[in-house]
């Protein structure tokens, strides 16, 4: 079962936005996918509440009455969105049951030197070195032919790791999101810049 984290420390940089739409891909693909969020505050499950019961499922965490936790069964792949500020233990416990790790990334300078300190850590966590996690980034509303894209990339690869695409900086993900939306779920035709750019995203996944 794959597992795929999505995580920055850092706030604001399109967490959310690269969670659910993944989600909605392995969804989209007929698998039973899990949107897990690893916040208290379960925005996950909060906009999968706006989402329609006629769209391909996207499934949560269940409950129990303890209040923990659990994937529910049958879950083929498990896609994890995940709060500011982690960092820690709680990443080391979450790098113990993660396949992949996908840090988006805003090509600022101020973004790319808060970031640095946690692939840093990354890169020191024993299930990165012992090949168990994989890594890499996603530019985040950035056009990849920019300057800054250009710094972007150089970064990265000064760490060793892979630029895995380009996400434009478009309201569509917004209003999408609004309504439990991903760009899975509409017609093609108003997303097709979209959907492009996802597609080294998910040769890197690799098949299901």
């Amino acid at each position: 079962m794959p597992v795929i984290m999505v995580a920055n420390p850092k706030g604001g940089v399109g967490k959310s936005t690269l969670a659910t739409n993944l989600a909605g891909y392995y969804a989209r693909q007929g698998y039973p996918v899990m949107l897990g969020d690893t916040d208290r505050q379960q925005s996950a499950r909060t906009w999968l509440g706006l989402r329609d019961p006629a769209l391909p499922r996207i499934q949560s965490w269940e409950l129990d009455g303890s209040g923990s936790v659990r994937t529910p069964k049958g879950v083929s792949h498990v896609v994890l969105d995940t709060p500011a500020g982690l960092a820690g233990e709680r990443l080391k416990e979450l790098l113990k049951v993660t396949d992949r790790v996908i840090v988006p990334l805003q090509p600022s300078i101020f973004d790319i030197l808060a970031t640095r300190e946690f692939l840093d850590e990354l890169a020191e966590r024993k299930a990165v070195r012992a090949g168990h996690a994989s890594i890499g980034v996603v530019g985040m509303r950035v056009d990849a032919r920019t300057r800054a894209a250009d710094q972007l990339q150089r970064f990265v690869e000064g760490l060793g790791l892979p630029v895995l695409g380009y996400l434009r900086d478009t309201q569509n993900y917004v209003q999408l999101a609004a309504h439990g939306l991903t760009v899975w779920d509409v017609a093609a035709s108003r997303v097709e810049k979209d959907i492009a750019q996802w597609q080294s995203l998910l040769d890197w996944m690799g098949p299901g």
